[in-house]
């Protein structure tokens, strides 16, 4: 696939200056403007929507599904600052929601890079990214990323993190609630790492372990709470990856005579807005803010990262006490 790089090297110009040569955003000496037709015409280079001479319509699309499993205000709250953030390098944001929303557009999509979230391990939509004459930034790290430019949190070192500041604690019986069992089943890379790095971190401490996908719906509450003490009665501490779960799990750990910190140390790894316990956030400003600028790097040439891992934060709460 030949790239604007590649045009800038055989017209002896920087791949901005192709840019601006074929979008006429920037004035550009007619010579400049000749020698870049010439080199675009000999590799057969397809411009990105956004750098035809036309002047293209300036749009990323984000397709972010809103499928079974997917906790939509965290998502949200993630596309809110790729709004905002394109805003600043002058560009709109086109969300596309439906499950099929990034194959339906394919190379005609009004955009001129993807930026695709919630990704699996082994998500199908790989083989056509990796296909189309188009940047692209995953919001999240699949199991192959070769070839691709991926982002997120590091959600293992997040279990990792969780898991430490228990066995610090003294906690010898530990569980994760993740996420539904759709977002599970369906291989979503965040809860597969976080619950990679939480099972090795106890494996590593020799704490017991376990890991419940589980219903977001508050009424799910309290027969999971029955059920982990039920089957994990030696049982002190729990980590919820599951936001709408985290209060009526509280609620209702607390209706079955349980006193937090000090019978049951909780945790969270969720968004800012239910942090009310020691948790790991998901630092959504970031993320959305380093994807844009990912995404303008390789609309502009620029070399990226292949992986670009944010390190998780652990602030200590009032939730989470000595064994």
């Amino acid at each position: 696939m030949v790239r604007i790089t590649d045009v800038a090297r055989r017209a002896g110009v920087s791949p901005s200056t192709v840019s601006y040569a074929l979008s006429g955003k920037r004035p550009i000496s007619d010579e400049t403007r000749r020698r870049v037709e010439a080199a675009v015409r000999e590799l057969g280079y397809r411009p990105h929507s956004g750098t035809r001479a036309h002047g293209g319509p300036n749009v990323l699309a984000v397709a972010a599904p809103l499928r079974a499993g997917v906790h939509v205000p965290a998502l949200m709250r993630v596309t809110e600052s790729v709004v905002q953030a394109a805003r600043g390098y002058d560009h709109d944001v086109l969300l596309l929601t439906h499950e099929q929303g990034l194959t339906r557009p394919g190379e005609s999509a009004p955009a001129d890079a993807l930026l695709v979230m919630d990704v699996g391990l082994n998500d199908p939509r790989l083989p056509l990214l990796r296909s189309l004459n188009r940047p692209s930034v995953l919001l999240g790290l699949p199991a192959a990323p070769q070839g691709l430019t991926c982002l997120d949190l590091d959600y293992r070192a997040a279990g990792e993190a969780c898991v430490h500041h228990l066995a610090r604690l003294g906690h010898r019986t530990v569980a994760l609630v993740g996420s539904p069992p759709q977002a599970h089943l369906r291989g979503t890379a965040s809860d597969h790492r976080l619950a990679e790095g939480f099972t090795a971190a106890a494996h590593l401490h020799g704490l017991t372990s376990s890991v419940h996908p589980a219903e977001s719906a508050p009424a799910a509450a309290r027969h999971l709470a029955d059920r982990l003490l039920r089957d994990h009665p030696a049982l002190t501490a729990v980590v919820v990856h599951n936001a709408p779960l985290l209060e009526p799990l509280i609620a209702a750990f607390r209706q079955l005579g349980l006193r937090i910190p000090e019978d049951l140390s909780v945790m969270a790894v969720c968004p800012d807005e239910p942090a009310t316990v020691t948790s790991v956030t998901l630092p959504a400003t970031e993320l959305g803010t380093r994807a844009v600028e990912l995404l303008m790097a390789r609309l502009h040439g620029t070399p990226a990262a292949e992986t670009t891992l944010l390190a998780p934060e652990l602030t200590e709460r009032a939730s989470t006490d000595h064994a």
